[in-house]
């Protein structure tokens, strides 16, 4: 199982530098309230020479997808092949209110977005005619684009998924998945969902890139090195509504369903710092990195042993030089865990 970084924007090339020098496979750039990824991973990859960069993830409704393989046949040429091009189709919160496009029928909307950035990345003509995208327009007279070259058109694609119906329709399309708040029982879990629908697609594991993001957080105290932890935990289990919220879902799969009522009860009533008093330290603990080295590295030998290819960590510290120290702390428990790089789901 090999290590990820996940970078916040303000020391991004500092930490993804830190990161490479500690061996870390991949450094990853969310896309969300604060920045756009691609910005982020551009100004990494200059200042960087042999780590990975993924996006977790580029929201889907942002962007059409003839411009957003343009952006990433664009990075990935840029930082000399070490692109991976992380997609997720976001929920109605943010693909309704922020971007103003239809929330409905994501997995068809995602196979069509995945299909149209490939034929894009393969260099051929982009006409597509689908339920939700159709190029040209019909009834236009314009020609279809056609990258020009070079592109690597074996970019790798990952996708985001929580949901059995998203994750198997990863195992088919995509060459990864990017997973959140998973504990290594449901993350194993995960991982055969996305199992059925590669065997489904007639295609082998071997190569599938399970990434798993994690917060981490060091201490003798497992409580307080939960603290700033749950805000971050509060704000995902809150976004729209129950019914829509993926994350509030999976915390009702865990077990965790009254109190993640609660959680978004009191968010939704403006009670941020009651929302995050309310957020069961037991979840933390169960999907995070938490404690002493040799607690996390337990914790990482079990996300090993249920499939976890690569393991994403986000430090939780104060300053960058703390959130350095989280990453040479698990760095050295990953050396004394005795971990292998492996590429393949349902191998550590």
């Amino acid at each position: 199982m090999r290590l990820g970084i996940n970078l916040v924007p303000e020391d991004c090339a500092r930490t993804a530098q830190e990161a490479e020098r500690l061996g870390f496979d991949v450094a990853a750039a969310p896309e969300g309230f604060r920045s756009d990824a691609i910005s982020v991973l551009g100004w990494v990859a200059a200042r960087t020479s042999r780590i990975g960069l993924l996006s977790t993830v580029i929201q889907i409704p942002a962007r059409t997808p003839v411009a957003m393989a343009l952006a990433a046949a664009t990075l990935d040429g840029l930082s000399g092949g070490r692109f991976r091009l992380g997609l997720g189709i976001s929920n109605s919160h943010v693909t309704e209110g922020w971007h103003g496009t239809p929330f409905a029928r994501p997995l068809a909307r995602t196979r069509e977005y995945v299909e149209v950035v490939r034929r894009t990345l393969a260099q051929e003509p982009v006409t597509y005619e689908g339920r939700h995208f159709a190029l040209p327009l019909p009834g236009s007279d314009a020609g279809p684009f056609r990258h020009p070259g070079p592109v690597r058109a074996d970019l790798p694609v990952y996708l985001a998924a929580v949901g059995t119906r998203s994750l198997e329709l990863t195992g088919e399309i995509a060459d990864g998945w990017v997973g959140v708040f998973c504990t290594p029982d449901h993350a194993k879990r995960a991982l055969d969902a996305i199992g059925t629908g590669r065997r489904r697609a007639g295609r082998d594991v071997a190569g599938f890139d399970a990434f798993l993001s994690a917060p981490a957080a060091v201490g003798d105290d497992v409580e307080a090195a939960a603290a700033p932890i749950r805000p971050y935990v509060a704000r995902f289990m809150s976004l729209g509504d129950r019914e829509s919220n993926f994350y509030f879902r999976l915390a009702t799969q865990l077990g965790y369903g009254k109190a993640a009522e609660e959680v978004q009860d009191r968010f939704v009533s403006g009670d941020a710092a009651g929302a995050a008093a309310a957020v069961p330290l037991e979840f933390i603990d169960s999907t995070s990195l938490l404690g002493t080295p040799a607690r996390i590295a337990r914790k990482l030998t079990e996300y090993a042993a249920a499939g976890v290819t690569t393991l994403g960590i986000s430090p939780y510290a104060d300053t960058t030089e703390a959130r350095i120290a989280v990453m040479e702390t698990v760095a050295r428990a990953h050396r004394e865990a005795g971990l292998s790089v492996s590429s393949a789901v349902g191998e550590g």
